[in-house]
């Protein structure tokens, strides 16, 4: 929301100004302004009836927290605060420029911006171009030194804890790290150590600050020619003397006399009988002894170690603590008042004696000149005693004279640690003063520091008033006086003749003079005639004086007193006196500055910053001696100095709390440091300035498209005459445009209208397209939703049509259904009701008939039984009846018979019808006989059965009987068994009783069991399942083991790949500084040489080892002329890696490593040459019928006899051998060697016996032949030998066939020893095979018995280990195999490829054989072309002579433009590794040795010459590669032979092994690539600010915001300035040089890789420093560069190169610049994305987040405080800025050449026609 009406700043008694918002518009005549007050409260501001002045403008918010004050509109007090306290609170920026003064607030916290990566950032850049900073004044006063040859200085000036001698410390070291240093010691080094010296004799606590400085210094940092540091000289003045006899309350005397207090207790400081510090009147007075956090005894050690650094020896030190101690004792001696004039000293006072044993001194004299003084007339002298006042007043004075004189003695010899014998060239002068001071009391001292101050402003008022001038004359616009506050009237008040001091001098002489006398002496010369001076209302001892920055009211009491600081000679003389031999050297130059009738003045020095203490005196010179030394020495150094460089330091707050902002301090200090005066002369003129181009560009919005032509000037002076109509208010000046103050807020504030219009026009647009598109998408929509709605509810009503007919349909059938369902179901309830009611009534029926039949039945058997029963009774009465009736009845009958018988009638009757009788009773018996005759015989037959049967029956009757017996037996036995049968029921029940406990006991036991066996099952089945889950965990675990164990081989793979990059990283940067050292001493060289007139240049050359450090240093270069340059420029790396000891104490141990591994192999090396040379000497033995002619020539006749004789011998055994030998691969018959074996021995044997004869012929030849031909000593040559053949052919037969005959034994031989080495070797490997199954196997059952001591559980998971680590282990075993077998393969797939060309090259010549017409029709092509391809060995060959000359041609003066590009890369490489291939051939170690030293030796000295060349050095980089891969590629190393042809293998070096010396050329190599990053880091250095930072590449999107004084580098693309197509097109160059120079494409990689970190880092750091650039638009063309620098790489298919990552940190920082930064949730996405930037990084871009326009929006301070705590548990480095300067470490992988050394031709431009190829 915009504002409606202007915004203004009122005065506040709490916040000095506060800001608030007009409500009406202000009318001239208006008393009254309305007022809106942020806080939301309305206010009436009544203005000034007298001056009727308004309130000041505020300025516009897109102007504020801008690094130069005088870049904002409006120039005022309020400004200026608000601005200070916005960058000091909200942004944590402690500097901002004021002009030319630049203004630090003390943070009172450390804060990461003086690292030597700061150093570096600001190094050689513009002042305007960085955010304000004390380095960016101290290279503005370096470069302004160097430039215009004239001393500069730089003044900080502040109270006491604004930081002062902080900044003084930094500035310093600015100078000492960017120059270097020329003498042996840093300066900067013995400046910091006179600091614990320094701060402990003239520091002190005050209530203010513990570490006070209670002097002031001015140190020159003295330069020589070179602009290097040579030395320092510190001159300190204002040394607060009061301090040691005086402290006011909770402050302390300087820190020495508490570190001699805290340290009494050492045995050294035993004879100083020192004592606590309470006990000493001179360190009790504040009553604050101890600094809380301060160890004095610790500082006093420090102390004591500094003074040893700067050469104060032992003795010396001991004299400065025992003067130091005296004046402690001296401070505790009393004085006894006598009367009122005189007074005396306790006789033997110990104090006194202490004071006087200390210095030497006779107790008596030195007692009586303390109480007496010398007066002198002019006609006599005479002694007087002096009161106990006057006598205590002496002491102090005496005891501050003393430490004044040590104090000077001391800084002398800190000056002669600091001076330099070498002459001063200029100097930068670094004064640390007290600011203005005005406080409730204000004394004689801040009158003194008050005078400084207004000298001081005189010269910064005459310094801007002249910057101003020669800006306005450079811009040739009208010059018009600009009015100024000038305080010369005030200095002139002060010290002009008659002036304040003048009088005080005066009035100091006078006998009877005082401090009212003095005053009364004030008012009558300056009241009402200086409008400068005023006297108080209330008071007569006071005056009133208006300085500069405010007026002050001084108290003239003491005034007097602290100018006299009387010293009485007599006491000086006595001191002078003493034996102590130091004391008098203090004392040397006092002889004038003591009268002998008036007091030394000791200085005026400005003391305490109290302003409740006003009688603590601090004692200064006299006002003669002060001004000279104080304004005369401010002026004197402005005079010599060009440009002073002021720096104001502010104290913002008086807790000391990190970044607190006191307003009230604040505007207090400003005033008082001059900065508002510097700003009311800019703010008088034109304060802002715009070139053309950037008031083109930040208001072409304000321009119609008419108003825009080709001349910017004309453009601007248009638009300007319409948008300002005053004239006055701007000037057109040459180049830049001139506005006065609110100028540039109006502009602003069209611009912002402007933009607002365009934006309300834009958005009103928008939101119309964007509601018709909507109202067009909404009613679409409608008309749809209708469509559909209709269709819908159509659909929907005829599904309700069908659906009603459907559902009266089913209606109707499921009534039916329900209804014929209901009848189903009654009916079938009623059949069930009925079936079950007649099933019951018939089941009733039935049970009642069954029922009745059954009692029918029961009845007629209970019936039956009855009748029966009663039948039976019934009978068995009846029958008792009838036989009781029967028995009588034949009773009757029988007394009846008896009485007939006895009767005749009886018998009668009895006979009659017996005949009948008789006769059937006659046929009876007839019958009965019959059946008598047949029962007889079935009698008999039965008697013969019934005897049988009565024998049987008679047995069994004997056997019943005994039965019966047994029976009877059986019966007791049964009585018994029944008996015991009882028992046993009932035992049996008592059993079965127990049994049926038992059975449920069982049963229940059953259960258990079985509940237990299927828990048990259970259990089985989930430890089943567990043991499948843990195997699933265990295959899961063995995966993640195995994924944990890649992850972490991974990141140790990583870690290790860090280690050994650190390791090579520290091991070039020790090459580095090598090579700088080396560097150093050769400019040395130079340097003595040319001190010495030597007139030759040459130098000594040593022999070279083949150690890689003993070869370094022995290298040595001539010394090459070159020009003087500045050093910053000549050596940019001196100071940039430090030397680890550490590392160097590991680089030694790896020698001393690789020195014993070199023994070991050095002795192997021996061990294998004592075999050759054994083998040789065997070979020896025989006669060398293959040697040279003159071998051959003194042969004699016997020999050659001999000769066959041994032939014929050998013949016959090797036969013998090739029969017997068992080698059935090589000797078997049919053998393919076999037989080529034995065709070569028939040969040989039928040419032996053809030769014999002819032996005799020989001799003769050979006597002739010895006379003629000289003996040459040469090895192998086939010419000779050809011609010699053509003379001597029959020997040389004889000779050919020797040689096949020895090669052939050596073959046999060789496949003989290799067979048994072979079988050796198997059996060896099967003996360690059989060991290692014999471990294993014990391994194993140690494992056995240890696991079955475990528990089962423990013992599965041991197993499980145990096989896991088998598993392992044979996995890796089997993987080595799988190695050992993959170069197996490889060498076999080798050897087969090597037997094939053989075979193949064997078929040729047997077709050669087969058609010998063809060598008849063509001689000359089998002869001349493959032989001379077997001649030409690769090798060149030049004369010892010529090596120089070699190297002159191929290395000194090449010119590496002319090789690129018509010749194949890397020649020179070539050229030089054939010529060593030639030496070693030779077995020249010497020569080896020499070409070797020489070529490293003259890289070096072409790249010293020419290093500042990238294609010299890209040149000699690529060949110094190509040179350490040919020494790899032909080393006859098995690792760097892979990829050789069998050619190349046949070209390796045969007699040396140059490792060392490839470690050498990869030392050098990687020295070159070092300078290789140096010189395109200078050529792209220059580029990359404006290009990636500065240019706008998207033109438009970014404006530039107005800037102050200090001008900035344009973002406009002028002539001459760097775009992003400079460093994209000088990247093309660097890229296509490279590759013309056949660099490898790994180092290009590696090239770019370092060149895109350099881009990179220092786009980074720069934006890191620069307020400005950090903006949302800023961020987009950071981007889109960066995506440039990407495409590049593309498109040079280098996005592999690990470039891109470099980048990563910038294109985090451009992301971080764009993103929106205000909730919680963008403060974790900030986190998440900017993983590439530190903590400190993150909070610094978004503390300089500076919005461009006024749309956008500041980070708030909470914000970034959440980035804080959310990054708080990150760890990574607190350094803001990226190391610029950090180089990646190189290396150089194998890459061996396809080229065959046999087919490089010399081009005849080398100039190498001596040497010739071999």
């Amino acid at each position: 929301e915009s504002k409606k009406f202007a915004r203004v700043w009122i005065p506040d008694p709490e916040e000095v100004w506060k800001s608030a918002e007009l409500l009406k518009d202000y009318k001239p005549g208006d008393k009254v302004l309305l007022l809106h007050l942020e806080e939301g409260k309305d206010l009436e501001y009544r203005l000034d009836p007298k001056t009727k002045e308004l309130p000041h403008l505020r300025n516009p918010d897109i102007l504020v927290g801008e690094n130069d004050l005088t870049a904002l509109s409006y120039l005022h007090e309020p400004a200026v605060l608000h601005n200070l306290r916005v960058r000091f609170i909200d942004s944590k920026l402690i500097y901002t420029y004021c002009g030319i003064v630049l203004v630090a607030i003390n943070p009172y916290e450390q804060l990461p911006i003086y690292g030597e990566d700061i150093i570096n950032a600001y190094s050689g850049q513009n002042m305007g171009d960085m955010d304000p900073h004390i380095f960016a004044v101290a290279e503005e006063a370096y470069k302004q030194m160097a430039r215009d040859e004239r001393n500069q200085s730089i003044i900080v000036s502040g109270e006491s804890g604004a930081g002062k001698t902080v900044s003084a410390k930094y500035a310093m070291r600015y100078f000492a790290t960017v120059s270097g240093s020329a003498s042996e010691a840093n300066v900067e080094e013995k400046v910091l150590a006179s600091n614990p010296i320094m701060e402990s004799i003239g520091n002190a606590k005050t209530t203010r600050n513990d570490n006070s400085s209670r002097f002031g210094k001015y140190i020159e940092i003295g330069f020589d020619k070179r602009y290097r540091i040579i030395g320092a000289n510190m001159r300190t003045y204002l040394l607060e003397k009061s301090r040691v006899v005086f402290q006011a309350e909770e402050e302390r005397n300087y820190h020495i006399f508490y570190q001699l207090c805290a340290s009494a207790k050492l045995p050294e400081f035993k004879m100083l009988r020192l004592e606590n510090a309470d006990n000493f009147h001179y360190t009790m007075q504040g009553g604050s002894p101890v600094i809380e956090g301060v160890d004095d005894a610790k500082e006093m050690a420090h102390t004591r170690q500094a003074c040893t650094l700067l050469g104060i020896s032992e003795s010396y030190q001991m004299g400065i603590f025992r003067i130091l101690a005296g004046i402690l004792h001296l401070g505790n001696v009393g004085f006894t008042s006598r009367d009122s004039d005189s007074c005396t000293i306790p006789p033997r006072h110990e104090p006194l004696t202490i004071f006087c044993d200390l210095m030497g001194v006779d107790y008596e004299e030195m007692c009586h000149w303390l109480c007496h003084r010398k007066l002198a007339t002019a006609t006599e002298t005479y002694i007087k005693p002096i009161s106990k006042l006057q006598a205590t007043n002496a002491r102090d004075a005496l005891a501050k004279h003393i430490y004044a004189k040590l104090f000077n003695w001391i800084v002398d010899h800190v000056n002669q640690a600091l001076h330099s014998a070498v002459k001063q060239h200029s100097f930068i002068g670094v004064l640390d003063i007290y600011g203005f001071e005005t406080f409730e009391i204000n004394s004689f001292e801040q009158f003194c520091i008050n005078y400084a101050n207004e000298k001081l402003q005189q010269q910064f008022n005459m310094h801007v008033f002249k910057l101003e001038q020669e800006e306005y004359m450079k811009e040739q616009i009208p010059w018009t006086l600009i009015d100024f506050y000038d305080n010369q009237p005030c200095i002139n008040l002060i010290e002009s003749k008659l002036g304040i001091l003048d009088l005080l001098d005066e009035e100091c002489k006078m006998p009877k003079g005082t401090d009212d006398t003095w005053a009364q002496k004030l008012y009558n010369t300056h009241l009402n005639k200086c409008a400068l001076f005023e006297k108080p209302r209330l008071s007569n001892k006071a005056f009133i004086i208006q300085h500069f920055a405010d007026k002050v009211e001084y108290q003239c009491e003491g005034f007097l007193e602290k100018n006299k600081d009387t010293v009485f000679e007599e006491q000086i003389k006595v001191l002078k006196s003493s034996k102590f031999k130091m004391l008098p050297e203090l004392f040397q130059d006092d002889e004038k500055a003591i009268s002998p009738t008036s007091a030394t003045s000791s200085g005026r020095i400005p003391l305490s910053r109290t302003p409740a203490k006003p009688t603590k005196g601090r004692p200064v010179q006299t006002a003669k001696e002060h001004k000279k030394t104080v304004g005369h020495q401010v002026s004197s150094g402005s005079h010599c100095c060009c440009a002073p460089s002021p720096l104001a330091q502010l104290k913002p707050q008086v807790f000391l709390q990190p970044f607190r902002f006191d307003e009230k301090r604040a505007v207090q200090q400003l005033r008082a440091c001059g900065v508002l005066e510097t700003i009311r002369i800019s703010a008088a003129g034109f304060p802002s300035r715009w070139t053309y181009q950037e008031f083109f560009s930040r208001y072409r919005v304000l321009m119609k498209q008419k108003d825009v032509l080709s001349d910017r000037k004309q453009t601007c002076k248009n638009v300007l005459e319409k948008l300002i109509v005053d004239q006055d208010k701007y000037q057109f000046g040459k180049t830049k445009i001139f506005f006065r103050a609110g100028q540039v807020a109006y502009l602003e504030k069209l611009r912002a209208d402007k933009l607002r219009a365009a934006c309300i026009r834009i958005q009103k647009t928008i939101r119309g397209w964007l509601l018709r598109k909507k109202y067009l998408r909404m009613r679409r929509a409608a008309i749809t939703v209708q469509r559909y709605v209709r269709g819908y509810q159509a659909r929907c009503y005829a599904k309700f049509l069908r659906r009603t007919n459907a559902a009266t349909t089913i209606q109707k059938y499921w009534r039916m259904y329900v209804v014929r369902r209901r009848y189903k179901i009654r009916r079938a309830a009623t059949v069930v009701l009925q079936s079950y009611l007649r099933g019951y009534l018939a089941r009733n029926r039935y049970r009642k008939i069954l029922r009745e039949h059954k009692a029918v039945i029961i009845q007629k058997w209970v019936r039956g039984w009855l009748a029966r029963t009663h039948y039976k009774r019934s009978m068995h009465a009846i029958i008792y009846l009838q036989c009781c009736f029967r028995r009588m009845m034949a009773k009757r009958e029988l007394k009846k018979l008896k009485i007939e018988a006895r009767s005749v009638e009886r018998y009668k009757k009895l006979h009659i019808g017996m005949e009948n009788k008789i006769m059937q009773l006659q046929r009876k018996v007839d019958e009965q006989n019959k059946d008598y005759k047949c029962l007889m015989e079935k009698l008999t037959n039965l008697e013969g059965i019934y005897n049988s049967e009565t024998e049987k029956l008679r047995s069994d009757l004997e056997r019943l009987q005994l039965s019966e017996e047994e029976a009877k037996v059986a019966t007791g036995r049964v009585l018994s068994l029944q008996e015991e049968i009882a028992k046993l029921r009932k035992d049996l029940e008592q059993t079965q009783s127990e049994k049926k406990c038992i059975e449920e006991r069982a049963d229940r036991y059953k259960q258990e069991t079985d509940q237990l066996v299927s828990n048990l099952k259970e259990e089985n089945i989930s430890l089943k399942q567990e043991k499948e889950a843990l195997n699933h965990r265990i295959v899961e675990q063995a995966k993640e083991m195995t994924e944990t164990m890649e992850k972490k081989l991974v990141e140790e793979t990583k870690q290790l790949e860090l280690d050994l990059n650190d390791e090579r990283l520290r091991y070039q940067n020790l090459l580095n500084e090598f090579s700088r050292l080396e560097e150093r001493y050769d400019d040395l060289k130079e340097e003595m040489t040319l001190m010495v007139n030597v007139p030759k240049p040459g130098h000594k050359r040593t022999d070279s080892t083949h150690s890689s450090n003993e070869s370094e240093y022995t290298f040595s270069s001539e010394i090459a002329e070159t020009e003087d340059i500045p050093f910053r420029t000549e050596e940019p790396s001196e100071r940039k890696v430090p030397l680890d000891m550490s590392l160097f104490l590991k680089l030694q141990k790896r020698v001393t490593e690789l020195e014993q591994e070199k023994q070991v192999m050095q002795d192997e090396l021996d061990r294998k040459e004592e075999q050759v040379l054994r083998s040789k000497a065997k070979e020896e033995e025989r006669p060398q019928i293959r040697g040279a002619e003159l071998e051959y020539e003194s042969l004699k006749r016997q020999e050659l006899e001999s000769e066959n004789k041994k032939l014929k011998n050998e013949l016959n055994e090797l036969r013998k051998s090739l029969s017997e030998k068992s080698a059935p691969e090589v000797t078997a018959p049919g053998a393919p060697a076999y037989r080529v074996l034995m065709e070569q021995l028939t040969s040989v044997s039928e040419e032996l016996d053809v030769r014999k004869e002819e032996v005799l012929i020989l001799r003769s030849q050979l006597v002739s032949q010895k006379e003629a031909i000289q003996p040459k000593n040469t090895m192998t040559d086939s010419t000779i030998l050809l011609e010699d053949v053509q003379k001597m052919k029959d020997k040389g037969e004889i000779a050919q066939a020797y040689i096949g005959l020895k090669e052939t034994n050596r073959l046999l031989e060789s496949q003989l020893q290799s067979q048994k080495r072979s079988h050796e070797n198997e059996a060896e490997a099967l003996r360690g095979e059989i060991q290692s199954l014999k471990e294993e196997n014990n391994r194993q059952q140690q494992l056995l018995a240890q696991n079955l001591q475990l528990p089962p559980e423990a013992r599965i998971e041991a197993s499980l280990q145990h096989e896991i680590t088998r598993l392992t282990n044979e996995n890796l075993d089997l993987m080595e195999q799988l190695e050992k077998q993959d170069k197996t393969v490889r060498k076999l797939k080798k050897q087969l490829k090597v037997f094939a060309k053989k075979i193949g090259e064997l078929e040729v010549g047997q077709m050669e054989n087969i058609s010998p017409g063809q060598i008849i029709d063509e001689p000359i092509r089998p002869v001349n072309i493959p032989r001379k391809e077997k001649d030409f060995q690769g090798m060149l060959e030049y004369k010892k002579e010529d090596e120089q000359k070699l190297v002159k041609n191929l290395i000194l003066e090449l010119k590496p433009r002319g090789v690129a590009v018509n010749l194949i890369p890397g020649l020179p490489a070539y050229i030089l590794f054939m010529c060593v291939r030639h030496a070693d051939y030779l077995n020249d170690d010497q020569k080896v040795r020499s070409l070797l030293t020489s070529t490293i030796n003259s890289i070096k000295k072409v790249l010293k010459k020419r290093g500042d060349d990238f294609e010299t050095v890209s040149f000699w980089l690529s060949n110094t590669c190509r040179f350490l891969h040919c020494l790899k590629q032909y080393s006859g190393e098995e690792g760097f032979m892979k990829h050789n042809t069998s050619r190349q293998n046949e070209h390796c070096l045969t007699n040396f092994d140059l490792a060392e010396y490839r470690q050498v050329l990869s030392d050098l190599a990687i020295q070159i690539y070092q300078q290789l990053v140096r010189v395109l880091e200078n050529i792209l250095q220059p580029m990359i600010v404006s290009g990636m930072l500065e240019h706008e590449t998207i033109q438009g999107v970014s404006g530039v915001k107005p800037t102050g004084l200090r001008k900035r580098t344009s973002s406009i693309a002028d002539e001459g300035t760097y775009t992003l197509d400079s460093i994209l097109r000088q990247l093309n160059s660097f890229h296509s040089v490279m590759c013309q120079h056949g660099m490898d494409p790994e180092l290009i990689k590696q090239v770019v890789k370092q060149m895109f970190y350099i881009v990179g880092a220092i786009t980074l750091n720069n934006l890191l420093l620069r307020k400005d650039m950090c903006s949302w638009s800023k961020g987009m063309q950071i981007r889109y560069n960066v995506s440039q620098l990407e495409e590049w790489l593309r498109d040079k298919n280098l996005m592999n190169s690990g470039a891109k990552e470099t980048l990563e940190p910038l294109i985090q920082a451009a992301q971080l610049l764009q993103v929106k930064k205000k909730t919680d949730d963008d403060a974790e996405a900030i986190c998440c994305m900017c993983n590439a930037l530190t903590t400190a990084q993150i909070v610094k871009v978004l503390n300089l987040y500076t919005p461009v326009n006024e749309f956008e929006e500041r980070v708030s301070v909470s914000f970034i405080r959440t980035i804080q705590m959310r990054l708080r548990d990150r760890k990574d480095s607190p350094q803001l800025l990226m190391d610029a300067k950090h180089i990646f470490p190189v290396t150089f992988p194998f890459n061996p050449s396809s080229l065959a050394l046999e087919t490089i031709q010399i081009p005849a431009s080398l100039g190498l026609g001596f040497i010739s190829r071999v």
